[in-house]
């Protein structure tokens, strides 16, 4: 018989994970500088490293989640950190750029699975009226890489070799599969088959397609420029060891920011979420104009606002999807919210694949101002939600009228 485990240590062993997945992921961008010079590439092939793992992610949330639905939890845990522990040793040990990119899907692979597994673990380890709080706390996980894994995993690269960050991340990964060997329960409930016809319920409910997009849009936005901070900020004339110091503080902004539009989109998610695209618009504009007229004081606060406004949309736009799965497709919420996961990364892909080809064509100065534009759709699809759920409100009223 199993010997009983803590829920609390069982949350911890997630947060471990969720640590070393959040560092990864956003790891190369303190990183572009040094893989540029590696490999001989240039800056926007680099963002390669970006775009390419939100693409991998976006594939390994929805496939891999429906795979996997007949396997033993604790196990697939230990297999989805395995899998990590491999693409980011393969990416460290990367003879070729190709090899580099072939390991970063392999972690991102990884990545896209934790984050609909991860959540069903803990709230299935702690009673129902705790279940938000267990999911809640599994995400400090990531919300600690932001803050400290990132500027961390760029200053070991900088004191030592970039490929020393990813054998970090590794390391820390190992911990975590460690961690989950001892403490993540052996017999937790297992999903079972996902049915195939959620797909169809799915992406024929329109809503639910609207609010994908405009996850995609408004969060991907932000990455035109984000995936290049670390050169923008040495174009103000930021030194590196500078630079690791600043993405301690833009990581402490966002961190911020989470806690403030969570707060924020309780009560009504869209009219919360329309405030904070427009905020972060004006952010990314401001970055531009200061890129361009090259004042290091405004461009240090611009980015630390991109920072505080960046990723405040992220709890609006989970709950938003979660309550229109549970108004339209109660059946497929655990796929919907898989999906909204893919959103999100293919909002990354749309962003650093947009800055890559800006930075090519046109300069990195003007990665902001194509970001603030891809935001600005986002802003426009709400706009279109809102109109639509006013003539369908419009229209019950007339009925009960009649």
């Amino acid at each position: 018989m199993e010997k009983k485990i803590s829920p609390n240590l069982t949350l911890l062993a997630l947060a471990i994970n969720a640590f070393a997945i959040g560092s990864a992921e956003f790891i190369s961008v303190g990183l572009l500088p040094m893989i540029v010079k590696s490999f001989n590439v240039t800056l926007a092939q680099a963002g390669l490293t970006v775009s390419l793992y939100a693409l991998g992610v976006t594939i390994g949330a929805p496939l891999l989640t429906v795979l996997t639905g007949k396997w033993n939890r604790r196990n697939l845990m230990l297999g989805i950190m395995l899998l990590f522990i491999g693409g980011n040793l393969l990416a460290a040990f990367a003879p070729t750029f190709t090899i580099l990119l072939l390991g970063r899907i392999l972690a991102a692979l990884a990545h896209g699975i934790f984050m609909s597994v991860s959540t069903v673990i803990a709230a299935d380890v702690v009673e129902p009226s705790r279940r938000a709080s267990a999911i809640a706390i599994m995400f400090t996980g990531l919300t600690v890489a932001t803050v400290t894994g990132v500027p961390l995993g760029t200053f070991i690269g900088q004191q030592t070799t970039w490929n020393m960050s990813f054998i970090f991340i590794a390391v820390v990964g190992l911990l975590g599969l460690i961690a989950s060997s001892f403490l993540v329960p052996r017999h937790l409930p297992i999903p079972g088959k996902v049915d195939l016809k959620g797909f169809g319920r799915i992406f024929t409910n329109k809503p639910l397609v609207m609010s994908f997009l405009i996850t995609a849009f408004g969060y991907g936005g932000t990455f035109a420029a984000y995936t290049y901070l670390s050169p923008i900020l040495e174009g103000f004339g930021f030194s590196a060891s500078a630079v690791v110091i600043i993405l301690i503080v833009y990581g402490v902004m966002v961190a911020i920011g989470n806690t403030v539009g969570g707060h924020l989109a309780n009560e009504k998610p869209l009219d919360s979420l329309i405030k904070m695209f427009g905020l972060l618009m004006t952010a990314l504009v401001f970055l531009f104009v200061t890129t361009l007229i090259g004042n290091s004081i405004l461009g240090l606060l611009a980015a630390l606002l991109l920072g505080l406004f960046a990723f405040m949309n992220v709890p609006g736009l989970q709950l938003y999807v979660v309550q229109l799965a549970e108004k339209y497709v109660p059946q497929d919420i655990t796929l919907a919210s898989a999906f909204n996961i893919a959103a999100f990364n293919i909002g990354i892909t749309l962003g650093s694949t947009v800055g890559a080809q800006v930075t090519g064509k046109m300069g990195i100065a003007y990665t902001p101002i194509f970001g603030a534009v891809i935001v600005l759709f986002a802003i426009l699809l709400i706009m279109q939600v809102r109109k639509s759920e006013s003539a369908v409100s419009l229209d019950e009223a007339e009925e009960c009228r009649n």
